[in-house]
């Protein structure tokens, strides 16, 4: 324990050296950041203010877009922050606090995209159930499931990492506090609670993969019954970005947690970083919701009721 009592802080040394290039990566974050702030608000203002996107469907989705929002903004703000002041410390109880949030809102997030796609399977598979079946009281324990769980992920991995030494290098080869680069620091060659952690945690993550994979392959059967070309192009549409974006999300993210820290290459790490937790709060709100029909009808009746009011 004396060893964590000498660590104050942690250096995060993410993309550049070079000034120009902190610049550049800068506006680039916060471009991105931009887009994924106001496509996350937009849709949880829209599904909020319009009485018929309150089904279930919106209702996760709604959910979705909180998550996203708050796991962007756990990484991006201070990375920005830090490409442009030249300060590139972090608080050990900041630091804390990162791992524990990023964790917290993937995990959840991963949960939450497990809840969809049942879902999207009784809403296909089952339609004339859809209503019994998805109910506002089932939607909510479904959500606050999907939160508890990565609460407690979060907690699980956060307690888990800091309690190794780190009586090295303070700098993390990373934009953010994440647990591979933590691990890289540490001093300590053995951690089993961190291991029995991972473990656990890439063992449900498997488990949710595999339900999404049965859900989907139901889903598929039964759109490809649909006589109409039209309605299997709409199912498809809806389904298959879920998936692909699903997909691209445990694949980086399992690659950046299983690889060996002593094996791990920085800059792939960093790519792989952005991937599974930038791309998604950017991406799924034009995935999810923008292409939708529903989406799109509130959203122009919120433009003119703006513009007669």
């Amino acid at each position: 324990m004396a060893n964590l009592t000498m660590v104050t802080g942690f250096l995060l040394i993410g993309f550049s050296n070079i000034w120009e290039l902190q610049v550049l990566y800068a506006i680039l974050f916060l471009l991105i950041y931009l887009v994924a702030l106001m496509g996350n608000l937009l849709i949880f203002t829209l599904i909020s203010l319009d009485e018929h996107l309150h089904s279930s469907m919106y209702f996760f989705l709604k959910n979705l877009s909180f998550l996203d929002l708050c796991l962007i903004s756990t990484t991006l703000p201070k990375s920005i922050t830090n490409s442009l002041s030249h300060h590139h410390s972090i608080s050990f109880m900041g630091c804390v606090l990162q791992v524990f949030l990023v964790i917290f809102f993937a995990a959840s997030e991963l949960f939450l995209l497990t809840m969809m796609s049942y879902d999207r399977y009784v809403a296909i598979y089952q339609p004339l159930h859809y209503e019994v079946i998805m109910t506002r009281g089932i939607c909510m324990k479904m959500a606050t499931v999907s939160w508890l769980i990565g609460g407690l992920f979060g907690a699980l991995y956060s307690a888990s990492t800091f309690t190794l030494p780190f009586c090295g290098s303070k700098e993390i080869q990373q934009f953010f506090c994440d647990v591979p680069a933590l691990l890289r620091i540490s001093c300590s060659e053995t951690h089993i609670a961190l291991d029995f952690t991972m473990a656990f945690g890439f063992g449900l993550g498997i488990f949710c993969f595999i339900y999404i994979t049965i859900s989907y392959s139901h889903i598929f059967s039964t759109v490809l019954k649909i006589p109409a070309t039209e309605g299997r192009s709409k199912a498809f549409s809806t389904c298959l970005p879920h998936l692909i974006v699903l997909m691209v999300f445990i694949i980086t993210a399992a690659i950046v947690y299983l690889k060996p820290p002593q094996e791990s290459d920085s800059v792939i790490v960093l790519f792989l970083s952005i991937i599974y937790t930038v791309v998604p709060p950017t991406l799924n709100p034009v995935i999810y919701s923008l292409r939708n029909k529903d989406i799109k009808s509130s959203l122009r009746k919120l433009i003119a009721w703006k513009h007669f009011s």
